[in-house]
C-alpha cells in the first residue's frame, strides 16, 4: 500500500509540473523517473531486481528486440523500442528538412493549383493529413504554416483559417498510423500491433473522418478566405520558385530515398520480422552515413529533450503498473461498465479524448496501455477494439484546444508571430465542433465494426 501511495504520489506532482510547464518537461519526468527508481522501488518495495527491470536495459541487447519472432514478450518499463524508433524518425526528418523538402513540396503544390486560395486550402489540408501519417505532426505544421504565411502576405489572404484546418488535419493524418503520432508508437511498439495493423483499423477510421472534416472546414472557412485575391491580379514573377527551396539536389534525392525505404520498412515489417526499433536505427544511419558534412547540424536538431522526456515518462508508468495501481483503474471501469462494452468503448473514447484536450497525451497513452490490457484480460472484450479506442481518443482530442497536442501550440505561435494572433475562443469555435465530428465518427464506426 505505501508502495502504491508513492507511486501515485509521484504520477500525480509529475502531471501537475508538466501542465504547469514550469519546468521543461524532459526534466519533469527524468526526476520523477529517479524518484520512482529510489522511492517505490528501492526504499519501499526494497526489491531491486524490479529496478533493473524497470531500466529495461537488458532488452536492447536481445535478438527478438531487433527482429522479432513472433513470440510474445512482456517487458515493462521504459520501452526502448520506442525511443529509439522516434529518434530515428526524427534524424531523417531533419535530414529531410536540410535539403528543404518540405518547402519545396509545399510551393509545388501552390505552383500546380495556380496559386489559388480555396484549391491551396483543400491541397494543404490533403498534404497536412497525408505527411502526418509519417511524419511528426511537429514538423508538418512548422514548414505548412510558415509556407501557408508567405503564401498569405504574397495572395493577401487571411492565413489562420488554412492553419486551424492544418493543424486539425495533421492531428487527424496522425492517427492513421502507427508512425503518425507518440501514442500510436506506444500503444504498436507494447501491443505488438504492425504499421498495417493501424492503417487497417484506425486509418480506415482517420479517413472517413477526413472525408467530413475537409468538407466541415470548408463551409466554415469558405467565407473568410473568398475573401481575398489570391492569384486574382497577382504577378506570379514575384513568388519564389519550388525549386529555390532545394538547398541541396543530391541529398534532395538521398534523403527523399531513405523516407521511401523507411515507408516500406514500416508497411512490411509484419511480414519481415524487423522491429520498430530496427527500422528507426536503420534510417538514422542513412541518414547520417549520406549527410557528409552536414552530419552535425542535422544531430543538433533532433529533440533529444522529448527522447529524454520518454525515458522518464516509462519509469514512472512502470512503477505504477509494478504496484498494482493501474489494475485498480482497469477493475474500477470494468465495475462500471460491467458486460456493456459499448459504454467501454465510450468510456475509453471520450475520456481519453476529453483529458488529451488539456494534458499531454503522451504519459496518459503510456499511464492506458496497461489499463486497456487489463481490462481485456478481466471482461473478455477484445484487446483490439479498446486499443483503437484509445488511440482515436487521444490523438484527435489533442486538437480541440490551443494547448492540447504540439502541433496546435506550433501552429498557433507562427501565426501570432506573423500578426495574427488566434485567441482560445476562435480556436476552440472552429475546432471543437471538428473535434465532435471525428469522436462520434470514430465511436459509431469501433461500436458497430468490433462490438
Amino acid at each position: 500500500m505505501i508502495a502504491q501511495i508513492a507511486a501515485i504520489t509521484i504520477f500525480v506532482v509529475m502531471f501537475i509540473l508538466i501542465i504547469t510547464e514550469k519546468i521543461e518537461k524532459h526534466y519533469v519526468t527524468l526526476g520523477s523517473g529517479l524518484l520512482t527508481l529510489i522511492v517505490v522501488f528501492g526504499i519501499c518495495l526494497k526489491d531491486f531486481g524490479a529496478m533493473w527491470d524497470i531500466v529495461n536495459l537488458k532488452s536492447i541487447v536481445t535478438a527478438e528486440f531487433w527482429r522479432t519472432t513472433g513470440a510474445e514478450s512482456e517487458s515493462g518499463g521504459v520501452d526502448w523500442a520506442t525511443v529509439l524508433f522516434l529518434g530515428g524518425m526524427m534524424v531523417m526528418v531533419e535530414g529531410m528538412a536540410r535539403v528543404g523538402f518540405f518547402r519545396w513540396l509545399c510551393m509545388r503544390i501552390a505552383k500546380l493549383v495556380k496559386y489559388k486560395t480555396i484549391p491551396i486550402f483543400l491541397a494543404f489540408m490533403t498534404m497536412s493529413f497525408i505527411l502526418a501519417m509519417f511524419i511528426d505532426s511537429i514538423t508538418v505544421i512548422l514548414f505548412l504554416a510558415s509556407v501557408t504565411i508567405e503564401l498569405a502576405r504574397l495572395l493577401k489572404f487571411n492565413p489562420v483559417p488554412m492553419i486551424l484546418a492544418e493543424v486539425f488535419c495533421a492531428n487527424l493524418g496522425g492517427s492513421a498510423t502507427m508512425c503518425g503520432d507518440p501514442p500510436n508508437i506506444i500503444i504498436g511498439s507494447n501491443l505488438h500491433y504492425s504499421f498495417m495493423d493501424f492503417v487497417t483499423n484506425t486509418g480506415v477510421i482517420a479517413l472517413i473522418s477526413f472525408v467530413f472534416i475537409v468538407a466541415y472546414f470548408y463551409f466554415v472557412m469558405r467565407k473568410q478566405l473568398s475573401t481575398s485575391t489570391g492569384g486574382e491580379a497577382t504577378d506570379f514573377s514575384k513568388l519564389p520558385s519550388p525549386e529555390s527551396a532545394i538547398t541541396d539536389k543530391v541529398g534532395f534525392f538521398v534523403n527523399l530515398a531513405i523516407f521511401l525505404i523507411a515507408i516500406v520498412l514500416l508497411i512490411t515489417h509484419a511480414n519481415t520480422g524487423l522491429t520498430v526499433a530496427f527500422i528507426g536505427v536503420a534510417v538514422a544511419l542513412l541518414t547520417i552515413i549520406t549527410s557528409g558534412k552536414h552530419v552535425l547540424t542535422v544531430l543538433k536538431k533532433v529533440d533529444y529533450k522529448t527522447l529524454l522526456f520518454f525515458i522518464g515518462l516509462f519509469v514512472v508508468v512502470g512503477g505504477l503498473e509494478h504496484t498494482g495501481v493501474l489494475e485498480v483503474i482497469a477493475d474500477f471501469i470494468s465495475k462500471i461498465c460491467g458486460t456493456n462494452y459499448a459504454l467501454m468503448v465510450v468510456i475509453i473514447i471520450w475520456l481519453s479524448a476529453i483529458a488529451s484536450a488539456f494534458i499531454d497525451n503522451i504519459p496518459f497513452s503510456a499511464t492506458m496501455v496497461p489499463v486497456i490490457k487489463s481490462l481485456a484480460e478481466t471482461t473478455g472484450i477484445s484487446l483490439d477494439t479498446l486499443a483503437w479506442s484509445l488511440a482515436m481518443g487521444t490523438d484527435v482530442g489533442g486538437s480541440a484546444t490551443p494547448i492540447g497536442a504540439s502541433a496546435n501550440v506550433v501552429g498557433t505561435a507562427a501565426a501570432a508571430k506573423a500578426g495574427h494572433p488566434i485567441g482560445w475562443g476562435e480556436y476552440c469555435k472552429k475546432m471543437v465542433p471538428a473535434t465532435v465530428i471525428v469522436l462520434v465518427i470514430a465511436t459509431v464506426y469501433i461500436c458497430a465494426v468490433y462490438l
